[in-house]
């Protein structure tokens, strides 16, 4: 439990603070967070890519494929070029572990490299997304917490296949 408490308290301090940092620890959070998925996608063997706690969830790759239209939504939101979302990696990528590795990975890619191309003014910027305004600082760390929350889900999916999750990586 107080583990749990300490992660909360560190996700609540990370989200205020992300719209704070610069860009080049923004970048490296975002490299580090693409290094803790893959450990994710490594620990999950081929068999649980497909794997559904129960019916009406999404299967470890649905979780991990969400993720990666996440990632190019918010970041396409960000720089004003919205991404087609009939390209829904969900119902597009087949559910192997190559193929989701691989489209989670450069939806991490894409993340990054947009945020490398950003000015220090930029993430001051005011953006929408639906009726919702933000600064697109502010939007970059809701996409971050977005990715960190849909990583956690699959905790439980390795643990329900016998597999134990990767370390905590907050370093």
């Amino acid at each position: 439990m107080k583990k749990l408490s300490l992660l909360l308290v560190m996700l609540c301090f990370a989200c205020t603070s992300f719209a704070q940092m610069t860009k080049d620890q923004i970048v490296s959070e975002w490299q580090r967070a693409k290094k803790y998925t893959q450990a994710y996608l490594d620990a999950m063997p081929e068999d649980g890519y497909a794997f559904k706690p129960t019916p009406g969830v999404r299967s470890f790759a649905g979780q991990m494929l969400h993720l990666a239209n996440a990632n190019y939504f918010f970041l396409s939101t960000i720089v004003g070029k919205p991404v087609d979302m009939k390209n829904d990696l969900e119902k597009s990528v087949q559910p192997t572990k190559e193929a989701v590795t691989k489209a989670v990975n450069d939806s991490y890619d894409f993340a990054i490299t947009t945020i490398q191309g950003m000015t220090d003014d930029q993430f001051k910027q005011e953006v929408s997304m639906g009726k919702m305004k933000s600064t697109k600082g502010m939007l970059l760390a809701k996409a971050f917490e977005h990715q960190t929350h849909h990583r956690g889900q699959t905790t439980p999916y390795l643990r329900l296949k016998g597999v134990t999750p990767p370390n905590e990586m907050l370093f």
